[in-house]
């Protein structure tokens, strides 16, 4: 092996998602990949392992992790609201929700 090792750092937005492809020397750490991505400097509101959670293909990780051949790096956005918060209070409300989303009864749609 030539001590090179392919990663791609993603970060996702509302309208877009930006993919930076990477060389990185082996045993490189996440953080190692988001520092040399670019990322941290276009978006200055990044805060990986604080604000943003970090992962690999969709599974939590630490700044420290070694990565692998092929990785792909995932920076999240915080959630605007808790899921389980949202469902207590339609369920307070007493709105019985629907597979897929959206009111059971089917009021409002014509």
């Amino acid at each position: 092996m030539n001590g090179k090792i392919d990663i791609e750092v993603v970060y996702a937005l509302p309208q877009r998602q930006e993919v930076i492809k990477l060389k990185l020397a082996e045993g490189a750490t996440v953080q190692q990949a988001i520092d040399a991505s670019g990322l941290l400097q276009r978006h200055p509101e990044l805060a990986p392992g604080k604000a943003n959670k970090v992962g690999i293909f969709a599974k939590l990780t630490k700044l420290d992790a070694a990565l692998r051949d092929r990785d792909r790096v995932e920076i999240y956005r915080p959630l605007i609201a808790d899921p389980k918060e949202v469902r207590r209070k339609r369920a307070e409300q007493g709105k019985v929700m629907k597979k897929g989303g959206g009111d059971a009864d089917g009021e409002g749609e014509d």
